[in-house]
């Protein structure tokens, strides 16, 4: 069985809408699609008059190589956001198929099955917010097509193991496509299981530029699978998905240079996690401060909302998770600079002295 058998018949049987610059490019003279002739003002040399490459090359060449996969095995476009939407369109006929998420987990898987009319058939993490892999399994349906896990979950920052990452890949092989979200990986101790596509052609793994490369503003995320998946999705992809300054911003980040720089940042984010871990957990207010694998702490307070209103107060904007299940008591706390650290735990002090 082909896992492209799990795809909507009718995307694999549409004809693909195909771009003027997908059929031809690289004249001396381009009239085949309808663009000025001339480069607008600020462009210094970028051609933001001609439209983009659908799939660039050499950003598929670079992302691929820090990977470890095929080029072919990566679709980039804006945002981690656009692979999940691309991968519920594909995967999730309106009205007759679901996908599967464990909440408290990033809400856009359950937004785009919802705005494809997909069902969402949620199985809670364990009050310790960790994975149970016979509990999915148990409540998984046929209609179930897409499994989304996401490692480090956001927003409660705990790691799912690779051997969970194979059971759950084994198990669901001609039954659905798993989706393993490592958008903050960058931080984790564990290493990516992109290595597995290979393995599995029901695994599927999202990437991001926007965490670790600090390139949120360039929207570029990834996703790494088996060829036939990346090939499936290009044909339902809008036609002209990565603007010229974004793809030059993210080749700058991958060049030598540029990894040096944020392996720094990474560091530097690790080292000021597990002190900030250390130096929350002792404050006055403070109930627990949840372990985390990501850029970012979650916090059970006596008074959320006192904390959120006093960090607001000093200039401090913190992500208000109370609406998640089983964070009714938090808020999540990005890692920033060690100076913006202190400044959020003087305020807190002074929250709750």
């Amino acid at each position: 069985m082909s896992v492209l058998d799990l795809a909507r018949a009718e995307i694999r049987a549409m004809q693909p809408y195909s771009s003027a610059r997908m059929e031809a490019s690289g004249g001396a003279i381009m009239l085949n699609a309808n663009e000025s002739a001339w480069a607008p003002p600020g462009d210094d040399g970028l051609g933001c008059n001609r439209y983009p490459d659908p799939q660039p090359q050499a950003l598929l060449d670079a992302l691929a190589t820090l990977y470890g996969v095929r080029s072919n095995q990566v679709l980039v476009g804006r945002g981690s956001d656009e692979a999940i939407d691309l991968l519920v369109r594909a995967f999730c006929r309106a009205g007759q198929d679901a996908i599967a998420i464990q909440p408290p987990t990033f809400g856009m898987y359950a937004v785009s099955a919802r705005i494809q009319g997909a069902a969402v058939v949620e199985v809670p993490l364990s009050p310790s917010f960790t994975l149970d892999v016979d509990a999915l399994l148990a409540a998984l349906r046929p209609a179930v097509k897409l499994v989304f896990v996401c490692t480090p979950n956001n927003p409660t920052g705990q790691q799912v193991t690779q051997a969970e990452i194979v059971r759950l890949a084994q198990a669901l092989s001609g039954r659905a496509l798993l989706v393993v979200d490592e958008a903050y990986i960058e931080f984790s101790d564990a290493a990516s299981v992109a290595g597995l596509i290979n393995r599995y052609d029901n695994l599927a793994v999202l990437r991001t530029l926007s965490k670790a490369w600090a390139l949120a503003g360039a929207r570029i995320g990834s996703l790494l699978a088996n060829e036939e998946v990346i090939a499936l999705l290009r044909r339902i992809m809008p036609p002209y998905p990565l603007p010229r300054p974004c793809v030059d911003l993210a080749l700058e980040a991958l060049s030598e240079r540029g990894q040096a720089i944020a392996r720094g940042h990474v560091e530097v984010v690790r080292q000021e996690r597990q002190r900030m871990r250390a130096a929350l957990a002792v404050l006055p207010g403070v109930r627990q401060v949840l372990p985390s694998q990501a850029n970012f702490l979650a916090v059970r307070f006596d008074d959320a909302a006192a904390a959120y209103q006093g960090l607001l107060g000093a200039g401090i904007v913190v992500r208000d998770v109370r609406r998640y299940p089983q964070l009714g008591d938090a808020l999540r706390i990005t890692i920033g600079t060690p100076e913006e650290n202190d400044r959020v735990l003087t305020a807190l002090q002074d929250v709750f002295a």
